[in-house]
């Protein structure tokens, strides 16, 4: 909280947003609609999103690719190798290759698959968890705090605008699958 006023109350990221409309607004077509600011805080998170995960894969000397593998692992636990392709919607020769850089920096392992002695699991190494939440922490902590100055009505609401947000670009990812 800055000066009594809840985050976001002060400059929004978005100022120039409106000259960048004007420039292209002959190129717009019929319908489009008239300028908001949610649509562009939206965007501007997801700008910085994009910026944070970059710094992440940085702190943990992977690229971004090998980032989003570890993200996947992390968040639904062991994979089998084309299962962690699909996730990536890669190849499984590409993904191959993301778990070999991922096992060389120790940050994954291989084991044998529980069920099927021909197949491998691929498994977040421990200590690459931790290092990966403690670069995550002050982020995680960060949103926390920014909630924490909601009601728990207002976070509702909140709540359901993010959900609604994730539910649209699911739908339009999804939709994109489908005709490609």
């Amino acid at each position: 909280m800055v000066d009594g006023r809840k985050p976001g109350d002060g400059t929004s990221g978005v100022a120039h947003a409106t000259p960048i409309r004007d420039r292209y607004a002959e190129h717009l077509p019929d319908g489009f609609p008239p300028p908001s600011p949610i649509p562009l805080l939206v965007r501007r998170v997801f700008q910085l999103e994009q910026r944070f995960e970059r710094r992440l894969a940085a702190a943990l000397d992977v690229n971004t690719t090998d980032l989003s593998a570890m993200e996947h692992l992390m968040e639904r636990g062991p994979m089998t190798p084309s299962e962690l392709a699909t996730r990536l919607e890669m190849s499984t020769a590409a993904t191959t290759h993301v778990i070999d850089r991922l096992v060389a920096v120790g940050h994954v392992e291989r084991h044998p698959h529980p069920v099927d002695r021909r197949k491998i699991t691929v498994t977040p190494a421990p200590a690459s968890v931790r290092r990966a939440f403690e670069e995550l922490s002050p982020m995680i902590a960060g949103v926390g705090d920014v909630a924490a100055t909601y009601t728990a009505e207002e976070q509702a609401i909140i709540a359901g605008f993010l959900t609604g947000i994730a539910d649209l670009y699911r739908e339009l990812v999804e939709e994109e699958s489908s005709t490609s």
